[in-house]
């Protein structure tokens, strides 16, 4: 078990590493750490909502993301001043943590991860 949460973090690390460089063209330390917790905890999520449909599946991903996002955001980028993301001027955004945009993005993300049983 330990062996198979190990391997979620560093592929959640390195594969949300991966598409915020070719998204952003870069990245931060503080994102793989986030990737590899999120993948970790989709993975605990995924069998309490097995018997749900694959669109509230999906949903349940991106909200657990999107949570995960702003729990960071205002640790790194409003607490630490580290400056790492700012969705202030995306339309609907939260402090400029979250925002709808990615938070669909996110559900896109989460949809491999969540819909296969």
């Amino acid at each position: 078990m330990k062996q198979q949460t190990a391997g979620l973090f560093l592929l959640g690390a390195s594969g949300y590493s991966a598409l915020e460089i070719l998204w952003r063209g870069y990245t931060h330390w503080t994102m793989a750490l986030t990737g590899g917790a999120v993948l970790v905890g989709l993975n605990r999520l995924r069998p309490r909502v097995r018997a749900e449909k694959p669109l509230a599946r999906c949903l349940c991903g991106a909200a657990c993301i999107t949570a995960a996002e702003y729990v960071v955001g205002c640790t790194v980028n409003r607490k630490y001043r580290m400056g790492v993301w700012d969705y202030s001027r995306e339309r609907g955004n939260i402090q400029g943590q979250v925002c709808p945009k990615y938070a669909a993005l996110w559900m896109l993300l989460a949809a491999p991860f969540m819909l296969p049983q």
